[in-house]
Order: structure tokens, then sequence, then C-alpha cells
């Protein structure tokens, strides 16, 4: 599918991505195509057993340029670090732009859950938010999609045909209309348009 033009972005603040079956792969190729001085911070929910440790964000930290981390209870979002969600629990952003856990139960049948994740980032970064739907079983991610939509974010669908398991990304652009839709080996240029195309911005969140 065809990549749609870039339009004039607002000051972005974030980058959230929702990835379930084929997750390792597609992170890798996503992620691992950003530079270490991503100006943006990026927060992940990846449908995970809870029983896995923390071994996916190790094995991306060292795969990666950008740094990647396990998402810790109370940490500030920073520019040029990734903040994977941990096994069984939430991940939120909280209106001060720090993150939370929450062992609240599964929502669209994950824990983990993208939903949980777009919706409460959606709340804290609005306008400068971009949302990514990649491969995926399910319809996690096509609430929080229009939740991101709501507040004047950009959408961002991995083509279900170029997907792992397209299920996912079908659901989310049932749910919108997606700003691009393309295939996963595009992805890294565009973030890095879409950075570059906005002034740099200090803060993380509202004060």
């Amino acid at each position: 599918m065809a990549e749609q033009t870039i339009p004039q972005t607002p000051n972005l603040r974030a980058v959230a991505i929702g990835v379930s079956s084929g997750g390792v792969r597609a992170l890798k190729i996503l992620l691992g195509a950003l530079p270490e001085d991503f100006p943006l911070p990026v927060l992940v929910v990846q449908h995970i057993s809870p029983e896995a440790g923390n071994g996916m964000a190790r094995l991306l930290d060292n795969y990666c340029a950008i740094r990647v981390k396990e998402a810790d209870e109370q940490d500030e979002v920073r520019p040029a670090t990734v903040y994977l969600a941990p096994p069984n629990y939430h991940l939120l952003v909280e209106r001060e732009g720090r993150l939370a856990l929450s062992a609240d139960p599964p929502v669209s049948f994950a824990r983990p859950s993208v939903d949980v994740l777009f919706e409460s980032a959606a709340e804290v970064f609005g306008a400068g938010l971009v949302g990514i739907v990649l491969t995926g079983a399910n319809f996690d991610g096509a609430a929080g999609v229009r939740a991101i939509k709501a507040h004047g974010g950009l959408v961002i669908v991995q083509d279900p045909a170029d997907a792992e398991t397209p299920q996912m990304p079908a659901a989310a652009l049932a749910a919108v209309k997606a700003d691009h839709v393309l295939a996963l080996a595009a992805m890294p240029a565009l973030l890095r348009r879409l950075a570059a195309a906005t002034a740099p911005r200090a803060e993380a969140a509202d004060a």
C-alpha cells in the first residue's frame, strides 16, 4: 500500500506501539532501525506470557542502537528510550509524564493491554502522540486508536497484508481512518521523518 504524504504535524511528544503475535521480529525491524538519539520516548505493549521475564527487553537492548528497558513504576519518560510493558502488568502514562504499572483485570483479553496504554497516553500527550498498531491476533488497540484520533494524535497501522498475523491491524483500520498504512519495513523511515519534522521539545508531558 502506498505511503501517504506527511502532513504538517504538531510537536510530537511520544510514540506508543501495540503488537502481539510476531512481535519480536516486528520490534527488531522497527526499533532496530531507530538511531540512538531518536528524539522521542517510545512506549511498547507486546502481548507476552505472564511468566516471561525481562528477556525481551535485554534482547532488544542488545540488538538496537536506541536504549530499550522494561518499564518501572514511576519511570519518567525520556527521549531516546524505549519502555516495554512488563509481563502481566498494564502500562499507563500518568499526568505528570511518569509511567504507572497496574495489575487490574485484562482489557481486550490482554494484560498488558494496548488499549490501556493508548488511551492513557492519548490523555497525556494529546496531538503529540503517534500510535502504531503492528501484527497481532486479536482486536486489542482498536479502542485505543479511537482515543488517539479523538485527541488529535497520529495513527500508523501496519498493512494487514504485510503482517505476520493480520487481525490486530485490520481491527484498528476498521475502527479509524489511519494517517499512514504501510509495510513494517517502511515504518522506521517514516518515524524518523516525523520526528525530524517536529520542533525539539523538552517536556515529556503537560505540567
